[in-house]
């Protein structure tokens, strides 16, 4: 029998393999027995799921057996983005939320996202502690639940609409006046999930010309994964070309993570758009209170940081780390190079939408300016440009076997460059003089290792890459 491990995002596996609706059963009752042993009397869920195959009827399942074990449930009445979802925690004041999810990943997968009361995602403290819950029900008989309809009948499971109140927040934290008032064209690429409804129709609202892409329910995706990568982006791209757009937007399957296509068809990664919008919050809304970002993160918006004598957090990879700055109320912004972010006032928890607005907002107060415009004059201010990079590197059990003791005899120079400094805060991340760095982060399921990278130029990109392969051997 396979564990149930939950990652960075929460639990993720194969249909019909590992994630079964007896596995999805069982992580729920671990769940209700984690929150009614260590959380607060009475304690209440909001369940959610979103477009894949199967998803609503997870969601059914997971909902009754927390309410058959003494959880209120407040079960969504359609699919639901995984930013809503922690509203809805935060404005009821719930224990928790669960959404039945895989995110970004292809159609084969589902998942389960678990989080607290504070809305964001659960440290790996509760999951450790569900995980080892999960392992001793799994010896146990499992015992009968009540039909859903029955529970609902008794008030233990309440459908809800989540949409109305969400909505209202992000008229109150985007400038929809002046999204409206620069009469934008924009393509908004849904790639098939849970934000249909949310923000083309808000766009639409704020008076914009939208043209949604892929807005209607496909449990396969179009044979693709439903992630707002360059590569995902294509149609996007054309469209936006083809019919003038002043923007794209996407939004992944649960409307947690975001991509940008410019004007000319451009695409415009999440690291450049972190700076972007940190200058963009401190001038439109004098936010000083500072920036957090992984430790994979692009150091562009270091810079923007230093101009503005705001101070810069650095976290582990994964939103759970980040999302505690939001709700401390210690950064204006924060985010990951993977598409991740959320802003002061709002949820800890990665917000897509949120953050396809804010891109239109700056866009529609840049008199005229597209964003690759925006991120020269950044670039012109800052001295340099940024060049970041990701790559996932394969490696043979030998090579893996031999992979510590590499990281831990490094060398004092690396492509020319001397290392100025060795950051282990999560994977081994070596700082170069002249402001370059580069991150190795080994997978702990796959023989991969990931490789992040900050330079200034292409060229950079592939000394550094090289130096990175031979550092690891391979």
């Amino acid at each position: 029998m396979k564990p149930i491990r939950f990652g960075t995002s929460g639990w993720r596996d194969i249909i019909a393999d590992n994630f079964t609706f007896a596995n999805v059963r069982l992580v729920a009752r671990a769940i209700a027995e984690d929150l009614l042993v260590e959380g607060a009397d009475h304690p209440q869920v909001v369940v959610g799921y979103d477009t894949r195959f199967l998803s609503e009827a997870f969601a059914a399942e997971a909902a009754a057996v927390l309410a058959a074990c003494g959880v209120r449930v407040w079960l969504t009445d359609r699919d639901t983005p995984t930013p809503v979802i922690a509203y809805e925690v935060i404005r009821r004041g719930a224990a928790g939320g669960l959404n039945i999810t895989a995110s970004h990943n292809p159609p084969e997968y589902n998942g389960l996202k678990f989080s607290g009361p504070s809305g964001g995602p659960v440290l790996p403290t509760v999951t450790d502690r569900i995980e080892k819950r999960i392992q001793a029900l799994r010896a146990q008989p499992e015992p009968p639940y009540p039909p859903l309809g029955e529970l609902e009948a008794k008030g233990l499971v309440v459908r809800i609409d989540p949409r109305p109140r969400y909505l209202n927040r992000l008229r109150e934290l985007v400038d929809l006046r002046a999204i409206g008032a620069a009469r934008m064209k924009i393509a908004v690429d849904l790639l098939y999930g849970t934000a249909g409804g949310y923000l083309d129709e808000i766009l639409r609202e704020a008076g914009c010309d939208v043209q949604t892409l892929h807005g209607w329910r496909n449990p396969a995706f179009g044979g693709a994964a439903p992630d707002p990568s360059e590569t995902n982006l294509t149609e996007l791209t054309r469209v936006v070309r083809a019919h003038g757009c002043h923007l794209g937007l996407a939004t992944d399957g649960d409307g947690d993570r975001y991509g940008i296509i410019d004007r000319d068809g451009r695409f415009i990664e999440p690291n450049y758009i972190l700076a972007l919008l940190l200058k963009h919050l401190i001038t439109t809304r004098g936010w000083r209170m500072g920036v957090a970002r992984s430790i994979a993160t692009s150091h562009l918006v270091d810079r923007v940081a230093q101009q503005q004598a705001v101070p810069v957090y650095e976290t582990k990879v994964g939103f759970k780390y980040l999302g505690e700055l939001i709700a401390q109320d210690k950064v204006a912004l924060c985010g990951e190079e993977s598409a991740g972010l959320s802003i002061f006032g709002h949820v800890p928890e990665k917000d897509g939408i949120l953050a396809a607005l804010l891109v239109a907002e700056m866009i529609a107060v840049a008199e005229g300016c597209s964003v690759q415009g925006l991120l020269d004059t950044l670039y012109a201010e800052a001295g340099s440009a940024v060049y970041a990079r990701r790559l996932n590197l394969q490696l043979t059990a030998e090579q893996q076997g031999r992979l510590a003791d590499r990281l831990n005899d490094l060398p004092t120079r690396i492509a020319g460059l001397a290392v100025v400094e060795v950051n282990r805060l999560d994977g081994t991340k070596l700082l170069l003089e002249d402001g370059s760095w580069f991150l190795v982060r080994p997978s702990g399921t796959e023989p991969v290792v990931r490789l992040y990278l900050d330079a200034h130029s292409e060229s950079q990109i592939a000394e550094l890459t090289a130096a990175a392969r031979e550092l690891l051997g391979i």
